[in-house]
């Protein structure tokens, strides 16, 4: 099949080769710093970069370095990377190893004669990497300071800002070391709150202490709505309420123009989410727009302006006309949004893995569709001006409407014909059959390829997208969070009810006691719920441990007799060790091994046999 993506000079991964610049995830720049010196984290990067270019100095398949019994990346390979760093700044190796698929990613767009040999040695770090993580046996060394310890790199002689190797996957889209078991442990641990940022150090992340305490009341605390779950599981909860409030008010049209209670709920969860879109903006920049950003400030911007109609058209007397029509205009405004409603909740679903996948091919092909209507832009304007030229002709500008129109029903594969029988002849209806061949034969078989290249790319590797998908929700809740936790719309509750009237005057810790006790009271009922769940689940944690199996660990079916090879069993091990295959070699190379051998050992004979 095409490559759509290298053909155009994009990637459906979409690696970002300009570091923190395009990270996909907010970040807090203020607060993070690098564990190790970013002159020595940079070494190790170049160590690490010199080393692959020396293990793959040509092009190659490739298949021959992501098998997992490679040829290319050997055990010899990866323990060498592993020393990259020494001693000291082992701990770094997985970043940088990162840093320089970043590198090799740059590479390969400023060398295009290069770029296969650059994008395999990207793919090789990433393989390296995980490699190093699955063979990592100390979980919390793996945890705490390999994947979630902040390093920085020197970029024209100043410090990058500091990102740790989970976040450095995220941004680069790096499937790869995304789909590591370690990996993974490391995202579900932070999805659960198992791993929390330290309150003295925020670019640190500790063991949650209370993991194993069975008190039902150490896990009432408003803190722990800082964990990505129980966040996302709220915004679950607000956006079904705010679906919910949608439907009730424009299924209860108000003639006079009235707001009742149902649409004052809905205009103030509006403004709630308009808050806080505006409050992470300030916060990233112009970095934090994305498609579904954009998406909801449509939504946004709509229900705003049904609020202002609704506004206007209260300002005028109950018997007047203008209040009647402002009143009908609002709530077809608000009408117009039903659609995006229901879209905007399918954002919130993501967590569950058809949903996710779903959505990263919609992303994928929305992106994808910006090189249609780029060429299809240039088109239209062009032949735009030539239909326009024809009817100044006349003197007379009076079909631009009608071109308009049948330009737009072309894009939407229902061409007119019969109008352009009249329109400069003979030289109208011509144009008109030759933008209708370029747009519907040419530009929308374009469009067709491009959507099912995506959509193969994706549904290809739609597990490595789900858990990439599912990694950045998390780090959305960790990467750059809070100190006090008010999910839209509570965030108005901050806002007019704490930031405004008290923090600009109030002493830090009596501000931060006031905070505890308005989370705990909005909070509660969902804290009720939680402290329950966390309970069960030390429970569960104290079990496993006691089995001496990892924390999150199930008893399957296979598991529940416990089961092992005996001495009774001896013979039944050992017929299957003798009939199990070596799956290091193929059947080619065992079989030259073994002539190999034979070969050797009929030379002894023949020497024996000179002797005598």
């Amino acid at each position: 099949m095409v490559q759509w993506g290298k053909l155009f000079g994009a990637s459906h991964h979409h690696e970002r080769s300009s570091g923190e610049r395009n990270a996909l995830l907010p970040t807090r720049r203020n607060d993070a710093s690098s564990a190790i010196s970013s002159t020595e984290v940079t070494k190790v990067a170049l160590r690490l970069k010199h080393q692959v270019e020396t293990v793959i100095p040509c092009e190659i398949d490739e298949d021959r370095v992501t098998t997992p019994l490679s040829g290319v990346i050997t055990a010899a390979v990866v323990e060498t990377s592993k020393q990259a760093g020494g001693s000291e700044h082992k701990s770094c190796v997985v970043y940088c190893l990162l840093i320089c698929k970043k590198w090799f990613k740059k590479q390969s767009l400023l060398e295009p004669w290069d770029a296969d040999l650059h994008l395999v040695r990207a793919t090789a770090c990433e393989v390296i990497a995980k490699r190093i993580i699955e063979g990592e046996e100390d979980m919390d060394y793996l945890l705490e300071h390999v994947l979630l310890k902040r390093f920085s790199i020197l970029i024209d002689g100043d410090d990058s800002p500091a990102a740790n190797a989970v976040e450095t996957a995220v941004d680069l889209h790096a499937l790869t070391v995304i789909g590591s078991s370690g990996y993974q442990k490391c995202i579900q641990y932070l999805w659960r709150g198992w791993l929390v940022q330290d309150d003295c150090d925020t670019s640190r992340f500790v063991p949650y202490e209370d993991k194993t305490n069975t008190s039902y009341w150490a896990h009432l605390d408003p803190d722990r709505m800082r964990v990505p779950k129980y966040q996302n599981a709220l915004q679950i909860i607000f956006s079904v309420i705010f679906l919910g409030l949608y439907t009730g008010a424009i299924n209860t049209v108000n003639p006079t123009g009235d707001i009742d209670p149902v649409e004052a709920l809905l205009y103030i969860f509006t403004l709630g989410f308009i808050c806080d879109e505006f409050s992470k903006f300030w916060k990233v920049g112009r970095f934090y727009l994305g498609f579904w950003n954009m998406f909801n400030f449509t939504l946004y911007i709509l229900l705003t302006t049904s609020f202002v109609t609704r506004m206007i058209a209260l300002g005028h007397p109950e018997d007047n006309h203008q209040r009647k029509n402002f009143n009908n205009l609002s709530y077809n405004f608000l009408a117009f949004t039903a659609p995006m409603f229901w879209m905007r909740l399918m954002l919130y679903f993501d967590t569950f893995r058809f949903f996710g996948a779903m959505l990263v091919v919609v992303k994928i092909m929305m992106k994808e569709s910006l090189i249609f209507f780029a060429l299809l832009g240039f088109v239209i304007i062009g032949f735009f001006q030539a239909f326009i030229g024809m009817d100044l002709v006349d003197s007379d500008l009076d079909a631009t409407s009608f071109i308009f129109q049948a330009m737009a029903n072309t894009v939407m594969s229902s061409p007119d014909f019969d109008g352009f029988d009249n329109f400069a002849p003979p030289f109208g209806i011509i144009l008109y059959y030759i933008f209708t061949f370029v747009v519907m034969v040419i530009l929308l078989n374009v469009l067709v390829a491009l959507y099912n290249s995506a959509y193969s790319d994706i549904t290809e590797n739609a597990i490595d997208e789900y858990m990439a998908l599912f990694a950045q929700k998390c780090l959305q809740f960790v990467r750059a969070p809070d100190e006090n936790v008010f999910i839209a719309p509570l965030n108005l509750v901050e806002l007019f009810c704490l930031v405004l009237p008290f923090e600009w005057w109030m002493a830090k810790p009596t501000y931060e006691r006031l905070n505890d006790i308005v989370m705990g009271v909005l909070y509660s009922p969902l804290l009720v719920v939680t402290a329950f769940l966390e309970q069960r689940s030390a429970w569960v944690i104290k079990d496993n441990r006691r089995r001496g199996e990892e924390d999150e660990d199930t008893i399957e079916e296979w598991e529940q007799l416990d089961w092992k090879p005996h001495n009774e069993d001896d013979k039944w091990v050992k017929m299957v060790k003798e009939t199990s295959p070596d799956i290091k070699m193929d059947f080619t190379t065992k079989e030259v091994l073994k002539l190999k051998d034979e070969v050797a050992e009929m030379k002894e004979m023949l020497a024996k046999l000179l002797e005598r």
